[in-house]
């Protein structure tokens, strides 16, 4: 299922949406970092492609840390 979530990024309100299982690997990562989630989001927020949407660039960035993690 799709939900919708919403975080304070450089003082604004924003808003993303994540399947539940890309908000819980999102979870998970920021955990293993010991990061806030919006912590996390915001480093996402900052190196993302001007071409790429915020909820868009949060599951490349979960892609290709589970790709880094199986060794791929």
């Amino acid at each position: 299922m799709i939900r919708k979530h919403s975080i304070s990024l450089s003082g604004h309100r924003t808003s993303f949406s994540l399947e539940d299982a890309f908000w819980t690997e999102l979870q998970a990562l920021a955990k293993a970092r010991e990061l806030p989630i919006a912590a996390l989001i915001g480093e996402i927020d900052a190196e993302r492609a001007p071409d790429c949407n915020l909820s868009s660039a949060i599951r490349l960035h979960v892609l290709a840390a589970l790709k880094a993690s199986a060794g791929h």
